[in-house]
Parts: structure tokens; C-alpha cells; sequence
């Protein structure tokens, strides 16, 4: 009677452990200890989701030089040390904004937009550079709303990185920009450099 009783306290212990929610992430880092891409989240619990959102602000993804990174079809960037290229399904031969050209100053904050269109889809992307503190997330204000993008940068803190985000078209109301403001904010929430095109 006693081992069964063990047996089955055991198997209640195990069950408990085997039904409780669990979350792993795993995130490789660069060599200046930043987090990549990389994160696995198997079942989290509900509860826990804001605290670990607080506690693990996200970071651009790190991308080797030349990586090709897909935004929506026909839509790549990738980055050299010398600066952001880019192909859209109207230029699949593909542009470059240089960062090494002297037009920018990578010591004071600043953003950068490009903006491309076509019937199905509106291309946005720029650089971004010189702000204090880790790059987090970015943030536009569009002619068709509120809108989040996604950060890239080299490895090793190069001082500069690329957005990139993709909207839905508008019927153009007569304006020139599709853009009216983009701010980068650090994980702390704070603003690493933004521009008004109001």
C-alpha cells in the first residue's frame, strides 16, 4: 500500500509540473551583446506575457553584411557597411542611400524616409542613426493610420540601422508625403531620433 501511495503522489507531482505553462526564449547575441532575431516562445501564460514584454524590450534584428531580408514580395533590403540597399517590384535592380557619403552625420540623431508605391502595396523604409541607447522599435504616422515597423543593424553597434514597414494605399488626397512622422524609440521607451514631415 505505501508504494502505491509513493506511485501515485509521484504521478500527481509530475502531472502538475507537465501541466504548468511554460515560456523559453532563446535569443543569441552578437558580440556586443545584443539580442538577433532569434526568439522561442513554446506556451506562455497570460499573466506573465506583460512582465516578460517589460523586462525584454525588443532590439533590432541583427543581420550579417549583404542578408537579404524580405518585407513583403518583391521588397528586400540588406546592408553593407557603407549603407542600406533596397529593391521594390518597381526597382528590382535595386537602390542605395550611403551612409559613408558625408550627408549624414551619424553623431546626431536623425531618420531618413523612402517611400514607393504601387496599387497593391506602399514601401517604407529609411535609416536611422546617432541616437542614444538601444534602437527598439519604430513608429509612423501615415496617411492610412498609426503604423509599427521593423528594425535591422550590422553587428557590432555600427551607429546606424534601417526601418522598414509596408501600408496599405490611400486614395491620395493631394499630398506628397505618405509619411507625416517617424520616431525611433529605445527600449527604455525613450525617443532615439525622430522627423516631422508635417
Amino acid at each position: 500500500m505505501k508504494r502505491t501511495l509513493k506511485y501515485l503522489a509521484g504521478a500527481a507531482v509530475t502531472a502538475a509540473v507537465a501541466g504548468m505553462a511554460t515560456m523559453s526564449y532563446a535569443a543569441p547575441h552578437d558580440t556586443a551583446g545584443r539580442a538577433t532575431h532569434s526568439a522561442t516562445v513554446t506556451a506562455a501564460a497570460p499573466a506573465a506575457a506583460p512582465a516578460a514584454a517589460k523586462k525584454h524590450a525588443p532590439t533590432p534584428r541583427i543581420v550579417e553584411p549583404g542578408e537579404r531580408v524580405t518585407g513583403a514580395p518583391g521588397f528586400e533590403l540588406w546592408l553593407t557597411p557603407e549603407g542600406k540597399h533596397w529593391t521594390t517590384p518597381d526597382m528590382p535592380e535595386g537602390q542605395f542611400r550611403s551612409v559613408v557619403d558625408g550627408n549624414i552625420d551619424l553623431g546626431t540623431p536623425g531618420v531618413s524616409v523612402q517611400s514607393e508605391g504601387t496599387p497593391e502595396r506602399v514601401y517604407l523604409s529609411g535609416l536611422y542613426y546617432g541616437g542614444k541607447g538601444t534602437a527598439s522599435v519604430v513608429e509612423l504616422e501615415t496617411q492610412a493610420g498609426p503604423l509599427r515597423g521593423e528594425l535591422l543593424e550590422l553587428p557590432g553597434r555600427p551607429g546606424w540601422g534601417v526601418w522598414y514597414a509596408v501600408a496599405d494605399p490611400v486614395a491620395n488626397d493631394g499630398s506628397w508625403n505618405f509619411v507625416s512622422e517617424v520616431t525611433v524609440r529605445t527600449t527604455k521607451g525613450k525617443v532615439y531620433a525622430s522627423l516631422s514631415l508635417r
